[in-house]
């Protein structure tokens, strides 16, 4: 069975790739649309500037960067407050935001009490 070829709102990733910014603004998502008929702020101009230049080890804050086609094949690091996690860009990512494939919380595991937090944790020992 042949793969099924990629396609978004009927453009297939060559057009995609094809397209301005202003075109792609049309078919995006309505989140992605105003973010980007709104234009980019300065950060959001650098790091497209890193990815046109074809940098690697590309490192940014700016978490509210819409995907967009240029940027596809591209592994750009996203800090998440405390450390850079590496985000590789793919098609089903386009019009989502950086952000959103960089956690910023941990799941929360916990395990056995500490010494004193009840009143029989005092009698257990301490490894």
């Amino acid at each position: 069975m042949a793969k099924k070829e990629f396609t978004y709102y009927g453009k297939t990733l060559d057009e995609l790739k094809g397209m301005t910014m202003d075109d792609f603004a049309q078919i995006a998502p309505a989140r992605a649309r105003r973010s980007l008929k709104r234009g980019l702020n300065r950060s959001q101009k650098s790091l497209l500037q890193k990815i046109k230049s074809n940098k690697q080890n590309i490192e940014t804050h700016c978490r509210n960067m819409v995907i967009i086609p240029e940027m596809m094949g591209k592994l750009i690091k996203v800090h998440n407050g405390k450390e850079w996690i590496p985000v590789s860009i793919n098609e089903e990512m386009l019009g989502h935001s950086l952000g959103e494939f960089a956690l910023t919380r941990k799941r929360v595991s916990h395990s056995a009490p500490g010494v004193g937090a009840t009143k029989s944790s005092a009698s257990m020992s301490v490894k």
